[in-house]
């Protein structure tokens, strides 16, 4: 057999377009003598639609969309996916299915076992599982098909969760090939982490097995693509590239074996970042962003990944100096624009900050100046960066990292105004570590940004270690908290110090009212703020 795999990536909730798609990617594999065309979970839809599916029309068109896209089909069979109603009997109302058209028509309709409900995952809240795996007859062979969770097996999961294995009940009706459609989300590690469960199950059940993956940035998840085929024997026959739309048709009697592509974390998380802020712009219809500059390691950053993505003539920066601004800061900004080829204009604050403090200063008297004013600086310098996007039609990006966002430090109002938080799941740390890639073959980031020590310059000789503990410390403590659920009795425990942990611990739970506030961010690790953490604001639990 000669599978085609088409990576490819859906619009949610585009069906017109997503029909194009598929067409066009099923057309290649046919160029390519595929005798069967494998694509993503819900390539017809989007992955996840949400609340949508509840809109009366969505799951009609949906339906229509793909007895048009069978009309296409001609005796090379496509497996696509889509959404279906679930009408008989009780239960959820709808579907994540797959349906496999072949001459025209619709010939087989297969319901997805095994609906994942944590994390980033809410499908129970939708789909109603199927009951029954059964091959599919075709051309002399049997086929399993499987959507997404229902290849996952317990080793591979959080914990257990299901009483149901579905790729072994397939590979127990004696399947010549277990074939899975999916929508699976990057954080880091995960490609890895998937490439060692499909040559596991492929050699357990002593089956091939291909696996077709979506690729795109649909809100806060990206998908990464990397969709592959494996030989029964475990040999790895084709490797699809990660973070872009690609097509591939491979033999599973004669292909040879492949190397598994080499893996940089450091270059992964870059990718998925460019790759999703170029969809979240694109989609959403923006002509181009805007972003402060400040001259620190954050900011520069944002502004590479938004060049990479968008294209330089597309992204436009403010420095916005104060009198607590460094000239290096400045300097550091207008350097990294001129690398870059973006725009850049300066317009200080110093003028409008002063003007602030004399029209507050019959309310607050004799006060005397703290976080407050610092406060004011960050949201004159949102008001600005807010006014550029309104009358330029630019979405503006945030730039704060995950590390600042967990304690609180950043001004509600002020530099977390913004459509889109690009590297608010990436912890400091790796902020520097996918710097210092970025600058691995010539400078692009000014290296005194990346040396220096970070500051928000909001006072005199302000540094970021007045305040924090040194990142990596920082960073430490915050995956064992945010990422592993640990009690600060946990972390203490593994050789931190005590009044730190628990003043972290109090930083992250007093601040979640701001991050509920925050624009959405893009996921890259296993537990990003948003998406996949729902902590209640008003809570008096402490552990």
């Amino acid at each position: 057999m000669r599978i085609g795999i088409a990576q490819i990536n859906a619009v949610v909730g585009d069906f017109p377009g997503n029909v194009k798609r598929l067409v066009a990617a099923y057309r290649e594999c046919l160029d390519a003598g595929a005798d069967l065309v494998v694509t993503p979970e819900m390539s017809l839809v989007g992955y996840p639609p949400r609340d949508l599916v509840f809109k009366s029309q969505f799951v009609p068109k949906c339906l229509q969309a793909l007895d048009h896209l069978a009309g296409e089909i001609r005796s090379v069979p496509l497996l696509v996916g889509y959404v279906d109603h679930h009408a008989e009997g009780r239960g959820k109302p709808f579907r994540n299915a797959a349906a496999w058209l072949q001459d025209g028509e619709i010939r087989h309709r297969i319901w997805k076992t095994l609906l994942p409900t944590y994390d980033v995952f809410d499908e129970r809240r939708y789909f109603e599982p199927g009951s029954v795996c059964e091959p599919i007859e075709w051309n002399g062979h049997r086929i399993g098909v499987t959507i997404c969770e229902d290849i996952w097996t317990e080793d591979y999961l959080q914990r257990p969760f299901y009483d149901r294995d579905p790729a072994a009940e397939l590979a127990g009706r004696r399947i010549d090939l277990l074939v899975n459609l999916s929508a699976s989300p990057f954080h880091l590690g995960k490609p890895a982490v998937r490439r060692a469960l499909i040559t596991d199950v492929a050699c357990e059940h002593g089956v091939p097995v291909v696996y077709a993956n979506s690729v795109g940035g649909n809100d806060q998840l990206v998908f990464d693509g990397h969709s592959l085929a494996v030989s029964a024997d475990g040999k790895l026959l084709a490797a699809l590239p990660g973070f872009s739309e690609a097509v591939t048709v491979v033999d599973l009697e004669q292909g040879g074996e492949v190397e598994a592509p080499a893996t940089d974390s450091a270059e992964d998380l870059y990718q998925a970042l460019v790759l999703g802020l170029r969809d979240y712009v694109t989609k959403c219809g923006f002509s181009g962003v805007c972003l402060g500059l400040s001259g620190g390691i954050d900011s520069a950053l944002t502004a590479v990944i938004a060049a990479d993505a968008l294209g330089p003539a597309n992204v436009h920066g403010l420095t916005m100096p104060s009198g607590f601004s460094s000239s290096g800061s400045v300097d550091d900004s207008i350097a990294l624009t001129e690398k870059l080829g973006i725009r850049c204009d300066t317009v200080p604050i110093q003028a409008t900050f002063e003007s602030v403090k004399a029209a507050l200063k019959p309310v607050f008297g004799n006060l005397p100046e703290d976080v407050t004013e610092e406060n004011m600086q960050a949201r004159i310098r949102g008001l600005y960066l807010m006014s550029l996007s309104n009358k330029s039609g630019a979405l503006l990006l945030t730039t704060g990292n995950k590390s600042e966002l967990a304690v609180g430090y950043c001004t509600i109002y002020g530099d977390m105004c913004g459509g889109l938080a690009v590297i608010s799941d990436l912890p400091k740390t790796k902020v520097y570590e996918v710097s210092r890639w970025v600058n691995r073959e010539r400078e692009i980031i000014p290296w005194a940004t990346i040396d220096k020590p970070p500051s928000a310059e909001l006072r005199p000789d302000q540094k970021d270690q007045d305040t924090l503990p040194p990142y990596d410390v920082l960073d430490a403590i915050l995956e064992g908290y945010v990422e592993q659920h640990l009690s600060a009795d946990e972390i203490i425990a593994q050789g931190h110090e005590e009044s730190l942990v628990r003043w972290i611990q109090r930083r992250v739970d007093l601040n979640e009212w701001k991050r509920q506030q925050a624009a959405p961010g893009l996921r890259v690790t296993t537990k990003a703020f948003g998406i996949g953490r729902r902590m209640p604001i008003v809570q008096r639990f402490v552990g």
